[in-house]
């Protein structure tokens, strides 16, 4: 008996679907982040509930995706590389839909920040933690996307620097809840803001250990994992 020819045409039919969809998935969250950091500066009702209602979308999908990565499994039965792959594929997608949920409470906050007076120097770090994680998120969805190593390896650093902004929003957002005391609940939603896009940048991070996962096939550190634990 002939051995059957690995991968079979409808092995990479199946492998690109996935790939596929997994990409409209990325594009979704992409964009829903995109319209939610446009919301901290300029709010607008219905975009919010755009982005809302599109992270349930991202949900839904999510787990049409996540079934069919494990039906893929049962039935083709990948090997090596393969096998890797779809695994990896189904974690990253529950941080894609975490993104997407991430990127509806920013939606959500903003509604509570638009009235603050807030100092240039706080509306500047936020303005600019917000470009940056937008930035970190398109160059992880392209990382995995096209299983970019070097890319991969850039992000933890990208991600000290989301780090040092949330810091220094949280130490001054912190003071002036000292001050205005009539604010507090806008205060507080800035705060909320910065940790959600601090979230975001994790959750970016923890899907290019997955790539260099794949690429290498090296066990990350505990601290590079922390997102797939929780």
């Amino acid at each position: 008996m002939q051995n059957k020819k690995y991968p079979s045409l409808l092995f990479r039919d199946r492998m690109k679907s996935i790939k596929e969809e997994v990409a409209t998935l990325f594009d979704m969250i992409l964009e829903s982040n995109s319209k939610a950091i446009r919301l901290i500066e300029n709010y607008d009702k219905e975009t919010a509930e755009e982005i809302i209602e599109k992270s349930k979308e991202v949900d839904v999908l999510g787990y049409e995706l996540e079934r069919k990565c494990i039906k893929f499994i049962a039935i083709e039965q990948p090997l090596a590389g393969d096998l890797m792959f779809i695994e990896s594929t189904i974690r990253v997608i529950s941080h894609a839909k975490r993104i997407g949920y991430l990127s509806a409470n920013i939606a959500e906050s903003s509604q509570l920040t638009q009235d603050l007076n807030l100092p240039a120097t706080l509306t500047n770090d936020l303005q600019h933690m917000a470009d940056y994680v937008q930035i970190m998120l398109s160059k992880g969805i392209r990382t995995f996307l096209n299983q970019d190593l070097e890319m991969a390896k850039q992000l933890k650093d990208e991600d000290n620097r989301v780090d040092d902004l949330f810091d220094s929003i949280l130490d001054q957002t912190t003071a002036l809840l000292a001050q205005k005391t009539d604010d507090a609940l806008g205060i507080i939603h800035v705060i909320f803001i910065a940790r959600s896009l601090e979230r975001i940048a994790d959750r970016v991070v923890s899907i290019g250990t997955r790539t260099i996962f794949i690429k290498t096939n090296e066990r990350p550190d505990i601290e590079d994992i922390k997102e797939d634990i929780e």
